[in-house]
């Protein structure tokens, strides 16, 4: 496998990115990984490399990088890393406060200077992205799937916040502009996703060219598809791959 780090020049700066695809020589087609509200880390890396192995091209972008190299890990005895209910106060503060000053509206210009780099000569199919998203990466890939529905055929949201809201703008109502597939994977125990945030999604995007899909994991937390997370539940996990690379291939052009 190939990886490594690049500079993606934005309007608001660099933008470091991690990059990794098979060693021959492609065209792949393209995935884009984006973080949760912890920011990017090594588990978000090998998330990617999972992915990569399969013949995919993928990124993980550092969304918070107007913010200086923001790096969030609290673990316990056992190495894992904790979840943010069972953290202090000082700690949820600070590590919501990253968050707070990264609105949608900054991912979606992000994104398209992913697409103008990818366009530069990177060894990427031309034909349809996927792009997956954890917690507040979730909601993002609601957002550019909807925003540029003529480059991303193949969404993941896992265990998604803030998925619907009032608004016309809610991301739900975005996501219907989609033109290929999104699959969603939610925790029967997370307070994100509850009955009337799962039903409103689905009968939008069922209500839309989209083709929608989605399963609730009996027992799960939120943050449970993350393999380093202290409520990581495997099996959920695995289940949601099976459905993601699934969709992968209907949508995306062969790896192979």
């Amino acid at each position: 496998m190939n990886e490594r780090l690049v500079a993606i020049a934005t309007a608001a700066g660099s933008m470091e990115t991690f990059v990794t695809h098979p060693q021959r020589s492609g065209p792949f087609p393209a995935v884009i990984v984006y973080m949760d509200f912890w920011g990017v880390r090594e588990e978000l890396f090998d998330i990617a490399r999972r992915i990569a192995t399969v013949g995919y091209y993928c990124m993980v972008p550092d969304l918070y990088y107007r913010q200086g190299r923001v790096r969030n890990a609290f673990r316990n005895q056992q190495g894992q890393m904790l979840s943010l209910a069972v953290l202090s106060e000082a700690q949820k503060a600070a590590v919501r406060e990253p968050m707070s000053k990264l609105t949608d509206q900054m991912t979606i210009d992000d994104t398209g200077a992913i697409l103008q780099f990818i366009d530069r000569g990177e060894p990427v199919h031309p034909l349809g992205m996927g792009a997956i998203g954890y917690c507040l990466g979730g909601r993002l890939v609601f957002r550019v799937a909807g925003s540029f529905p003529e480059r991303f055929r193949a969404g993941a949201s896992m265990h998604g916040t803030r998925l619907v809201t009032e608004g016309a703008d809610s991301a739900h109502s975005i996501a219907a502009k989609t033109q290929g597939e999104i699959y969603c994977g939610f925790g029967e125990k997370d307070p994100w996703s509850p009955p009337a945030t799962v039903a409103a999604i689905e009968q939008t995007l069922n209500g839309a060219a989209v083709r929608y899909s989605w399963r609730l994991h009996a027992g799960a937390e939120h943050g449970y598809a993350l393999p380093d997370r202290d409520i990581y539940d495997k099996q959920a996990a695995n289940r949601d791959w099976e459905s993601i690379f699934a969709m992968f291939r209907r949508q995306l052009p062969d790896p192979a």
